[in-house]
């Protein structure tokens, strides 16, 4: 296989595949390289040791966090076109089609249908980049903004517990520490983990893990959110973040178990969503950890500075949420808990309901695999998916390009999860008219607002009817 792209105003040609095999591995052989020191990968069936270029690597840690997997959704997403060329001196042989295990266990897309598609929309954006000079990992406005919302973090903090003795006005800092916290997450931790926050890999990776610094481990959260979802976005029983047991409270995709409870999530999960960071804190990370899955994915495993971060992480965040208002707070500890309870809810209903209108809605596509071939296939090329699986909101506002960390250009984001969310609107002109181009439907809400009516309404719909057609679309 070819690919045909231009760098630095050159027509060129890449030879994507290697020369000939040299061995056949397994899955479970690939999956014994799962370290940094002994990191394997799997790029479009062909096996790669990178262990020498892991301590080189620009996007630090990311190069690691599939090893020994499938990362051919991951390296697609993240590379410029020209570093498939560097991809041969790595390559030791390719997967074994015939296993059983490979098969049951990874998704295929049809990504011959939509290659050309992806291939266009990646030259006209790194072009973009190139033209004006441009690092799309880098704004030094993002720098100036963490800065800001660090602060208010810690002043929020200190004002809610030790400031004042008046139970209201600490609770208007509680919804601001609360309000703040989701922030950090959405504006800070989102693109420091995606390798879009710094050249310097150890300065996205300190980004990254501010998310520990609110409770939530940012390496369960890479696992999650990095390598499943953006793999998998919508595709039942394998995107995370759409999951469902067999009994669960909510219901996201027609082919999910339904009950009849599920005829009122629309108006019961108001309330619960709330819940979410006090979940994530203290059950969520504690168990991925020690069940090693989340949902039916496999984490992968901990390296000793990971093992360091998550458990000092944890450890730091009880001492200064728990020990230090204990010791020092004159508030009752039942005032204490009202006040953190009350802020964690402001952060779970913002992060939430941000995050639900991006993908949960009725306008996006919801995907089943097809297994008919005995492999699990969705009739989509990757980067389709990722358009017709995601939607934007409020798109061309400043003010909530800044509210939501980016996250209203869901669909530039999916297809390029590596650029800093402060230049979605550069390209979003880009992705769109490449989408219209090849008829791949950009969908978008005028407002916020129009999104949670279309997610409370998507919700209601799925909880009142069995699986219909819109399987099919």
């Amino acid at each position: 296989m070819t690919i045909d792209y231009t760098h630095d105003g050159v027509a060129s040609t890449i030879k994507a595949s290697p020369r000939e095999a040299l061995k056949k591995y397994s899955r479970k052989e690939v999956a014994l390289h799962e370290t940094p020191k002994d990191c394997w990968l799997v790029i479009d069936g062909k096996v790669y040791d990178v262990t020498k270029w892991v301590p080189k690597h620009p996007g630090g840690s990311l190069i690691h966090v599939r090893a020994g997997q499938d990362s051919t959704y991951l390296f697609n997403s993240y590379h410029p076109l020209y570093v498939w060329k560097l991809l041969d001196q790595y390559y030791v042989g390719e997967i074994d089609a015939s296993d059983e295990d490979l098969r049951m266990t990874n998704v295929e897309y049809l990504d011959t249908v939509n290659k050309p598609f992806y291939l266009a929309l990646k030259e006209r954006v790194e072009a973009y980049f190139h033209r004006n000079k441009v690092n799309p990992r880098v704004h030094s406005h993002l720098f100036i903004k963490s800065a800001v919302i660090l602060a208010l973090y810690l002043l929020s903090y200190y004002l809610m517990f030790f400031q004042v003795q008046n139970p209201i006005i600490s609770s208007i800092y509680a919804i601001a520490f609360g309000y703040i916290s989701a922030h950090i997450a959405m504006n800070i931790m989102h693109d420091g983990n995606h390798g879009a926050y710094s050249t310097w890999p150890w300065f996205s990776y300190l980004m990254g893990i501010s998310s520990d610094l609110i409770g939530a481990s940012s390496y369960i959260w890479r696992q999650q959110h990095i390598i499943a979802h953006h793999a998998y976005t919508n595709v039942n029983k394998f995107d995370p973040d759409i999951r469902a047991n067999d009994v669960d409270i909510r219901r996201v995709h027609l082919e999910q178990p339904r009950h009849s409870f599920h005829a009122y999530q629309h108006i019961y999960l108001w309330p619960l969503y709330g819940l979410m960071t006090l979940k994530a804190i203290w059950f969520d990370d504690f168990q991925a950890l020690i069940t090693g899955k989340i949902g039916q994915g496999i984490i992968a495993k901990m390296t000793p500075l990971e093992i360091l971060v998550f458990w000092r992480s944890k450890l730091s965040y009880v001492v200064y949420i728990v020990i230090l208002p204990f010791l020092y707070s004159n508030y009752e500890i039942s005032t204490m808990v009202k006040l953190y309870i009350l802020s964690q809810l402001v952060c779970g209903w913002t992060l939430a309901i941000l995050f639900e209108i991006s993908h949960v809605v009725e306008s996006t596509t919801f995907l089943t695999v097809d297994l008919n071939e005995g492999v699990p296939t969705v009739p989509y090329g990757w980067a389709a998916m990722q358009v017709c699986a995601s939607t934007n909101y409020n798109t061309g506002s400043t003010l909530w390009l800044h509210l939501s960390g980016g996250l209203i250009y869901q669909i530039e984001h999916h297809l390029f999860p590596g650029v800093c969310h402060m230049h979605y609107p550069s390209i979003q002109p880009i992705v769109e008219a490449t989408c219209k181009e090849f008829n791949i439907p950009y969908k978008r809400h005028a407002s916020f607002f129009a999104g949670v009516k279309d997610h409370f309404t998507h919700l209601k719909h799925v909880g009142l009817k069995d699986m219909d057609l819109r399987l099919a679309g």
